[in-house]
């Protein structure tokens, strides 16, 4: 064979390959199906994830070692149904409940630790929720769902046994957590035994809001999503439950779907009178922007502080120091 005859070949293929990916058929909006399945893999667009996810490890631990140990708490019968809480020296102090992300399949309280200074520093307690994963419950998030209800109810009805403002109880959430945190948003509490406004307030980074395009993605694999489950998963379909002000947050380094998603569900809040705002992180990809959670310097951190209308001390609480 020549070197011509390679060189046709090539370019044959070439060509070919360019028509038939011209022709691969929009799934959704002007997307492709390897560009949607693209957008809600945060990999592809986040090349240092193994680096942030190991640095919020060791943040975890190195908090863990200033703080102490936190007060673990069982909210239901479940292996998994379990709380960590970091408490603050404030008695009767505000409460907030961190929601971990992991594609709905991975993640515990333990490796999500790391804002919890800036919270007891500034006088609130910190807990984080342990939940099942979807993959043993064959992609149900109802169950994930029903988990997390129960524990904010738990938080409301015990808050005095730990030092805590059942009044004062707050919520933020980061990727599929951040999507669970904004389904609990749209809980009718009294079938929970608490008030209505058991949340008064919430801070959601980089979530999903809508869930139709998810489930015309690759994480269809392992999430169940049909015409029936989408509109009770999807919070922007189930605005008349929603109360409380909402903080939507997410970086311009993140796929093009979680910051349409995000300016998508501020913006019909806003249209239908909710009391939402948007806040955008630039140079942050998905994975570095809910490290600002542990700065009162960040964008997270400010705004949950100022949400929360509590404060960093001039002078951060003394606690034993860690451990190097």
């Amino acid at each position: 064979m020549t070197r011509l005859n390679i060189l046709l070949i090539l370019l044959v293929n070439f060509f070919c390959g360019s028509l038939i990916a011209q022709e691969e058929p929009l799934i959704w909006l002007d997307m492709t199906q390897s560009e949607l399945d693209a957008a809600y893999d945060q990999a592809v667009y986040a090349p240092n994830l193994e680096q942030v996810l190991s640095r919020q490890t060791v943040n975890s631990h190195i908090a863990r070692e200033t703080l102490g140990p936190p007060q673990r708490w069982k909210y239901g019968p479940g292996g998994n149904d379990g709380v960590d809480i970091y408490t603050t020296d404030n008695l009767k102090a505000p409460i907030h409940l961190f929601v971990h992300g992991g594609t709905w399949r991975f993640g515990s309280a333990a490796n999500n630790a790391f804002p919890s200074e800036l919270f007891v520093n500034a006088g609130a307690h910190f807990v984080v929720a342990d939940f099942d994963s979807v993959a043993d419950h064959d992609g149900d998030l109802f169950v994930l769902v029903r988990q997390l209800r129960e524990a904010v109810s738990w938080l409301y009805l015990n808050a005095e046994s730990f030092g805590g403002d059942r009044d004062r109880i707050f919520l933020s959430g980061f990727s599929s957590g951040a999507h669970l945190a904004s389904v609990l948003v749209t809980t009718d509490w009294q079938q929970y035994g608490v008030p209505d406004n058991v949340i008064k307030g919430a801070l959601l980074s980089s979530g999903m809001y809508d869930l139709v395009p998810v489930s015309l993605s690759s994480r269809r694999e392992y999430v169940s999503l049909n015409e029936k489950n989408i509109p009770l998963l999807s919070p922007s379909m189930q605005l008349d439950r929603i109360s409380a002000p909402l903080i939507v947050a997410v970086g311009t380094r993140e796929t093009p779907e979680f910051q349409r998603q995000a300016r998508d569900f501020v913006k019909v809040l806003k249209d239908n009178g909710k009391d939402a705002t948007l806040l955008v992180a630039r140079e942050y990809n998905h994975f570095e922007i809910i490290e600002t959670l542990a700065n009162p310097y960040g964008i997270l951190g400010r705004a949950v502080l100022l949400q929360m209308r509590i404060s960093m001390p001039a002078v951060p609480s003394q606690h034993s120091g860690p451990t190097f």
